[in-house]
């Protein structure tokens, strides 16, 4: 990686979790950043993380060979032409936003192809801002980087900046995916916007047909709800989300409805042969998907533990963690079980943590599900 000053508008956790990474990997490299909530800045400065705190789009960024754009989509494509006239001789820019074509026509709309290659990096948290970043946030996470088409000439400068960036992705231990902006919309629309409104209407779907007592919500501790834990994701940004990648979520989002509807006529006609195929495939398939990388949806770190109900079991099995360093994120009685779950539903923070705490209760004989 041949960088050495990085600049950032906005230094969120994305943002923060970058520069993180860039200080472990070359701790001499100069990170300038600017964004409007300036205390957070300042505590990136006393991490030893910003060297340079900006007031400002200015001067300071002709220093840098790379500048990252980590606002919000929306934000993203209008700081292009202010950044503009202070890119020195070789520099780019790029964006870490979940949606590529919005920002990559206004690079054409401006003339900028050989001084941007889009970029997603594929990770997240429930948490949000830099005080929630880390150095590893996006290890093992693809990075996806969608170079700007040439109309003009040939690619040569395009695939220079999809290596350079490719570098960084490597340098912080990302997996690099170069794909069509628009190839990557389709993507994301089908393995991470349509999956984030299947759970919402189904959370809204669950709640409109249940009684008046609720006992829908009630048994719904179980596997509805470990299906449906996206729903809990920003309002906001999904809303943003939506319009930004309106097109490709439309299509997919018709083609699950009629995949929905012959669903519907097969379970009418109680189809044994057709419904024993849908779910033999949808098996198969889930099944074939690799666990070593990091998709589009924040993974949960959790699992089941089978423990009998009695006085002190709950903290038994918590001094055993404890006495270990181990941190839980959550803890719940799972009431419905449908799954074959435990009893205890425990949640951590990374999977480093999960396995540790797996390998401790193994230790004392708890059955782990």
């Amino acid at each position: 990686m041949k960088e050495q000053t990085v600049g950032f508008i906005g230094f969120g956790l994305i943002g923060g979790s970058i520069a993180k990474g860039l200080k472990r990997f070359c701790p001499d490299i100069t990170i300038m950043a600017y964004m409007r909530t300036r205390q957070k800045l300042e505590q990136a400065k006393k991490d030893g993380i910003v060297d340079i705190i900006l007031e400002g789009i200015g001067e300071p960024l002709k220093a840098c060979d790379v500048i990252f754009l980590c606002t919000p989509v929306e934000y993203n494509a209008q700081y292009l032409s202010a950044i503009r006239p202070f890119l020195k001789e070789g520099a780019f820019i790029t964006d870490v936003g979940s949606t590529k074509t919005s920002i990559h026509k206004e690079v054409e709309r401006l003339g900028l192809e050989d001084f941007f290659v889009g970029g997603h990096p594929m990770a997240g948290s429930e948490k949000t801002g830099y005080e929630s970043s880390t150095d590893h946030l996006l290890e093992n996470a693809f990075y996806i980087i969608t170079p700007a088409r040439k109309k003009t000439s040939d690619s040569a400068k395009s695939r220079e900046l999809s290596q350079r960036l490719t570098s960084i992705a490597n340098a912080i231990g990302a997996i690099p995916m170069v794909l069509d902006y628009e190839e990557h919309d389709n993507v994301v629309a089908a393995i991470s916007h349509l999956p984030h409104i299947v759970a919402s209407s189904l959370v809204n779907l669950v709640r409109d047909s249940d009684n008046e007592s609720g006992t829908m919500k009630q048994v719904a501790a179980g596997g509805f709800k470990d299906i449906t834990r996206i729903a809990s994701s920003s309002p906001e940004m999904w809303e943003q989300i939506c319009i930004a990648n309106s097109g490709p979520i439309a299509r997919i989002l018709e083609q699950y409805i009629a995949s929905l509807t012959q669903i519907l006529q097969q379970v009418k006609s109680s189809s044994q042969s057709k419904l024993y195929e849908l779910f033999e495939s949808s098996r198969d398939y889930r099944n074939s998907i690799t666990d070593r990388a990091k998709g589009a949806l924040e993974p949960e770190y959790s699992f089941s533990v089978d423990i009998v109900d009695e006085p002190g079991a709950i903290s038994t099995l918590s001094v055993i963690l404890a006495a270990k360093g181990i941190s839980m994120k959550n803890i719940g009685i799972n009431n419905s079980r449908e799954r074959g779950e435990g009893a205890l539903r425990i949640a951590f923070y990374d999977k480093d943590t999960m396995d540790a705490a797996r390998t401790q209760l193994e230790k004392y004989h708890y059955e782990i599900m």
